[in-house]
Protein backbone atom coordinates (compact mmCIF):
# COMPACT_ATOMS: atom_id res chain seq x y z
CA UNK A 1 0.00 0.00 0.00
CA UNK A 2 1.29 3.49 -0.86
CA UNK A 3 1.21 6.74 1.10
CA UNK A 4 -1.38 8.06 -1.35
CA UNK A 5 -3.62 5.05 -0.70
CA UNK A 6 -3.44 5.59 3.06
CA UNK A 7 -4.26 9.30 3.07
CA UNK A 8 -7.81 10.27 2.10
CA UNK A 9 -8.20 13.13 -0.41
CA UNK A 10 -4.58 12.90 -1.46
CA UNK A 11 -3.07 13.39 -4.88
CA UNK A 12 0.43 12.71 -6.24
CA UNK A 13 2.36 14.97 -8.58
CA UNK A 14 5.45 13.08 -9.74
CA UNK A 15 8.41 15.02 -11.08
CA UNK A 16 9.29 12.19 -13.48
CA UNK A 17 6.13 13.11 -15.44
CA UNK A 18 7.67 16.47 -16.37
CA UNK A 19 10.80 15.47 -18.29
CA UNK A 20 11.42 17.40 -21.47
CA UNK A 21 11.64 15.53 -24.75
CA UNK A 22 14.89 13.56 -24.96
CA UNK A 23 15.95 15.61 -28.00
CA UNK A 24 16.26 18.80 -25.92
CA UNK A 25 17.90 17.36 -22.79
CA UNK A 26 21.39 18.91 -22.52
CA UNK A 27 24.50 16.75 -23.07
CA UNK A 28 27.76 17.22 -21.15
CA UNK A 29 31.29 17.10 -22.58
CA UNK A 30 31.47 13.32 -22.13
CA UNK A 31 28.27 12.80 -24.11
CA UNK A 32 26.09 12.03 -21.07
CA UNK A 33 22.52 13.32 -21.17
CA UNK A 34 21.95 15.69 -18.27
CA UNK A 35 18.69 14.25 -16.90
CA UNK A 36 19.73 15.04 -13.32
CA UNK A 37 19.33 18.79 -13.75
CA UNK A 38 16.33 21.08 -13.43
CA UNK A 39 16.92 22.12 -17.08
CA UNK A 40 15.82 18.62 -18.13
CA UNK A 41 12.38 19.16 -16.60
CA UNK A 42 9.34 21.29 -17.39
CA UNK A 43 9.35 22.84 -13.92
CA UNK A 44 7.07 25.66 -15.11
CA UNK A 45 4.40 23.10 -16.04
CA UNK A 46 4.89 21.24 -12.78
CA UNK A 47 4.52 24.48 -10.81
CA UNK A 48 1.38 25.31 -12.81
CA UNK A 49 -0.11 21.94 -11.85
CA UNK A 50 0.81 22.45 -8.19
CA UNK A 51 -0.76 25.92 -8.30
CA UNK A 52 -3.93 24.49 -9.89
CA UNK A 53 -4.16 21.94 -7.10
CA UNK A 54 -3.60 24.65 -4.45
CA UNK A 55 -6.37 26.83 -5.90
CA UNK A 56 -8.95 24.03 -5.99
CA UNK A 57 -7.78 20.53 -5.06
CA UNK A 58 -11.17 18.94 -5.64
CA UNK A 59 -11.47 20.41 -9.16
CA UNK A 60 -7.87 19.38 -9.90
CA UNK A 61 -8.59 15.79 -8.89
CA UNK A 62 -11.70 15.68 -11.07
CA UNK A 63 -9.85 17.26 -14.01
CA UNK A 64 -7.25 14.50 -13.75
CA UNK A 65 -9.98 11.88 -13.66
CA UNK A 66 -9.37 11.14 -10.01
CA UNK A 67 -12.23 11.02 -7.58
CA UNK A 68 -11.21 11.68 -3.98
CA UNK A 69 -11.59 8.53 -1.92
CA UNK A 70 -14.38 9.10 0.53
CA UNK A 71 -13.92 7.87 4.05
CA UNK A 72 -16.25 7.85 7.02
CA UNK A 73 -17.63 11.32 7.63
CA UNK A 74 -15.18 13.38 9.64
CA UNK A 75 -13.57 16.77 9.71
CA UNK A 76 -10.53 15.29 7.99
CA UNK A 77 -12.50 14.86 4.77
CA UNK A 78 -12.11 18.59 4.30
CA UNK A 79 -8.32 18.30 4.22
CA UNK A 80 -6.68 17.67 0.86
CA UNK A 81 -3.08 16.47 0.74
CA UNK A 82 -0.76 16.94 -2.21
CA UNK A 83 2.16 14.52 -2.34
CA UNK A 84 4.94 15.88 -4.54
CA UNK A 85 7.66 13.37 -5.29
CA UNK A 86 10.82 13.58 -7.31
CA UNK A 87 14.56 13.62 -7.26
CA UNK A 88 15.02 17.41 -7.60
CA UNK A 89 11.92 18.82 -5.91
CA UNK A 90 13.97 20.42 -3.12
CA UNK A 91 16.33 22.05 -5.61
CA UNK A 92 13.55 24.19 -7.09
CA UNK A 93 13.12 26.94 -4.50
CA UNK A 94 9.59 28.08 -5.55
CA UNK A 95 8.38 24.51 -5.11
CA UNK A 96 10.13 23.57 -1.89
CA UNK A 97 8.87 26.76 -0.22
CA UNK A 98 5.32 25.36 -0.47
CA UNK A 99 5.87 22.14 1.45
CA UNK A 100 4.45 21.63 4.94
CA UNK A 101 6.51 18.45 5.36
CA UNK A 102 9.60 17.27 3.49
CA UNK A 103 11.12 13.79 3.38
CA UNK A 104 14.30 12.62 1.71
CA UNK A 105 15.17 8.95 1.42
CA UNK A 106 18.86 8.17 1.73
CA UNK A 107 20.64 5.07 0.47
CA UNK A 108 24.36 4.42 0.19
CA UNK A 109 26.26 4.44 -3.12
CA UNK A 110 26.44 0.64 -3.47
CA UNK A 111 22.70 0.15 -2.93
CA UNK A 112 21.82 3.01 -5.24
CA UNK A 113 24.05 1.64 -8.02
CA UNK A 114 22.58 -1.85 -7.62
CA UNK A 115 18.98 -0.58 -7.66
CA UNK A 116 19.62 1.65 -10.66
CA UNK A 117 21.23 -1.18 -12.62
CA UNK A 118 18.12 -3.32 -12.09
CA UNK A 119 15.78 -0.68 -13.59
CA UNK A 120 14.98 -0.24 -17.26
CA UNK A 121 15.42 3.29 -18.61
CA UNK A 122 14.38 4.71 -21.95
CA UNK A 123 16.82 5.54 -23.34
CA UNK A 124 19.05 3.06 -21.50
CA UNK A 125 21.98 4.29 -19.42
CA UNK A 126 25.21 4.24 -21.44
CA UNK A 127 28.24 2.47 -19.91
CA UNK A 128 29.78 4.48 -17.08
CA UNK A 129 26.74 6.74 -16.73
CA UNK A 130 26.10 5.99 -13.06
CA UNK A 131 29.67 6.67 -11.90
CA UNK A 132 30.36 9.41 -14.45
CA UNK A 133 27.12 11.35 -14.11
CA UNK A 134 24.32 10.03 -11.87
CA UNK A 135 26.21 9.71 -8.58
CA UNK A 136 28.26 12.94 -8.97
CA UNK A 137 25.05 14.84 -9.82
CA UNK A 138 23.29 13.27 -6.83
CA UNK A 139 26.07 14.52 -4.54
CA UNK A 140 26.00 18.00 -6.14
CA UNK A 141 22.20 18.25 -5.98
CA UNK A 142 22.15 16.98 -2.41
CA UNK A 143 24.65 19.61 -1.26
CA UNK A 144 22.54 22.27 -2.97
CA UNK A 145 19.34 20.88 -1.42
CA UNK A 146 20.87 20.84 2.07
CA UNK A 147 21.93 24.48 1.69
CA UNK A 148 18.41 25.51 0.61
CA UNK A 149 16.11 23.45 2.85
CA UNK A 150 16.47 23.09 6.61
CA UNK A 151 13.39 21.14 7.64
CA UNK A 152 13.86 17.86 5.80
CA UNK A 153 13.21 14.57 7.57
CA UNK A 154 15.88 12.13 6.36
CA UNK A 155 14.68 8.54 5.99
CA UNK A 156 16.92 5.48 6.01
CA UNK A 157 16.17 3.82 2.66
CA UNK A 158 17.59 0.54 3.95
CA UNK A 159 14.71 0.12 6.40
CA UNK A 160 11.69 -1.96 5.32
CA UNK A 161 9.23 -0.07 3.13
CA UNK A 162 6.38 -0.78 5.58
CA UNK A 163 8.31 0.78 8.45
CA UNK A 164 9.12 3.92 6.45
CA UNK A 165 5.52 4.21 5.25
CA UNK A 166 4.15 3.87 8.78
CA UNK A 167 6.50 6.58 10.08
CA UNK A 168 5.65 9.02 7.27
CA UNK A 169 1.90 8.32 7.58
CA UNK A 170 2.01 8.99 11.31
CA UNK A 171 3.89 12.22 10.71
CA UNK A 172 1.52 13.36 7.94
CA UNK A 173 -1.54 12.68 10.09
CA UNK A 174 0.05 14.69 12.92
CA UNK A 175 0.67 17.54 10.47
CA UNK A 176 -2.94 17.39 9.25
CA UNK A 177 -4.12 17.59 12.84
CA UNK A 178 -1.79 20.53 13.53
CA UNK A 179 -3.00 22.40 10.43
CA UNK A 180 -6.65 21.77 11.29
CA UNK A 181 -6.14 23.08 14.82
CA UNK A 182 -4.44 26.16 13.38
CA UNK A 183 -7.41 26.90 11.09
Amino acid sequence: MSLHQQIPNSCIIAQDSYFKDDSVVPVDGRGFKQYDMLDALHMDTMMSDVDSWRRDPEAFLKQCGLIPEQTAASEEEEVFVLIVEGFLIFNHRPLNELFDRSYFMEIPYEVCKKRRSSRVYRPPDPPGYFDGHVWPMYLKNRREMESMVSRIVFLDGLKPKEELLAAVCKDVYQEIKRLMEKS
